[in-house]
C-alpha cells in the first residue's frame, strides 16, 4: 500500500461532462476521515495526469492504453447534435449522419468522438475547444455533434440538441495507475461497481457484532448468560419450581407460601 499509508486522502480527476456527485457523496459517508479532493482535468490530460501521480484515479473517457492503466467501463453516452432552436433539425426526434451532409459541422481539437470521418462539411478552421465551438453553433456558423453531457455542460438558452444515429459513441471508465492499486482505490472501486458497505471488498461502516451475539440469545433463552442463576425470578418462575437444581431450597420455602401469592 503506497498512497493510502502515505497520505490518508484520495484524488479523483474527471473529464468534463461526467458528474461524480453521486459517489463523491457515498464516500463521504462511508469514509469520513478520508477528504476526496476532485480534479478537474481535459480529456486529452487526463492520462498524464494518472501517470505522473496528480491523482489516485479518474473518471476518463475511453480507449485507456492498458500498458500501464486499468480502467473499468462504466458507461456509454449517445451522441447528439447541437443546433440552434429555429433549425430545422430542432424540429424532428433524431437525425442520421446523412440528414447533417449540406451543414458545416464544427470538428474542435478536443473532440472526444473517434470519427472516421466526421459528417458534414468542414469548417475552414477547428475550433480550439468544445466551448469555443458552441460559441460558434449560437453565431449561426455550423453545427456540433458531441456526447450528450458535453451537450447538457454548455448549455443555452438559444440552443437544443438532438440525437444522431449511426455515429461513434463515447463510453466512460474508470482508470487508474496499475502499479498504484491502492487499498483506498479499491474502495472507490467498490463504490461505483454499487458494493454494498458490508461487501468483503469494502470496509465495513460499523464493527462487526459476531462475537458477544451468541451470549445474548442465551440469555433470553434460558437465562444462562454468564452463568447467572441470582436473577429476580418471574412470577410464573416461582409458582412452576423451574428455577433449577440449585434452587431446591427455594422451591420447599416458597411451597407454603403459596397461597399468599394467589390473586
Amino acid at each position: 500500500m503506497t498512497g493510502s499509508e502515505v497520505s490518508p486522502s484520495f484524488r479523483l480527476a474527471y473529464v468534463p461532462g461526467v458528474t461524480p456527485t453521486k459517489w463523491v457523496r457515498i464516500w463521504n459517508e462511508r469514509l469520513p476521515d478520508v477528504p476526496l479532493t476532485l480534479v478537474q482535468v481535459t480529456a486529452a490530460e487526463a492520462f498524464g495526469l494518472l501517470r505522473e501521480g496528480g491523482a489516485d484515479a479518474g473518471f476518463v473517457r475511453l480507449p485507456v492504453d492498458r500498458t500501464d492503466l486499468s480502467a473499468i467501463p462504466l458507461y456509454t453516452e449517445t451522441t447528439v447534435v447541437v443546433v440552434p432552436k429555429d433549425h430545422v433539425v430542432a424540429a424532428v426526434e433524431e437525425v442520421a449522419p446523412e440528414d447533417l451532409a449540406d451543414e458545416i459541422v464544427l470538428h474542435p481539437l478536443d473532440d472526444t468522438l473517434d470519427w472516421e470521418r466526421p459528417p458534414g462539411l468542414a469548417a475552414l478552421e477547428r475550433p480550439a475547444t468544445t466551448a469555443d465551438a458552441i460559441e460558434l453553433v449560437a453565431a449561426g456558423v455550423g453545427l456540433l455533434v458531441v456526447p450528450q453531457s458535453l451537450a447538457r455542460l454548455h448549455h443555452r438558452k438559444d440552443l437544443t440538441y438532438r440525437p444522431v444515429t449511426g455515429t461513434p459513441e463515447s463510453r466512460v471508465a474508470l482508470s487508474w495507475p496499475q502499479e498504484e492499486t491502492t487499498d483506498l482505490v479499491e474502495q472507490f472501486i467498490g463504490i461505483v461497481r454499487g458494493r454494498t458497505v458490508n461487501s468483503t471488498r469494502g470496509r465495513p461502516a460499523t464493527p462487526p457484532q459476531a462475537k458477544g451475539k451468541r451470549p445474548e440469545a442465551g440469555a433470553k433463552q434460558g437465562g444462562k448468560a454468564g452463568g447467572r442463576t441470582g436473577g429476580r425470578p418471574t412470577g410464573k418462575t416461582s409458582r412452576t419450581g423451574s428455577g433449577g437444581s440449585g434452587a431446591s431450597k427455594g422451591a420447599k420455602r416458597a411451597k407454603p407460601g403459596k397461597p399468599r401469592r394467589r390473586p
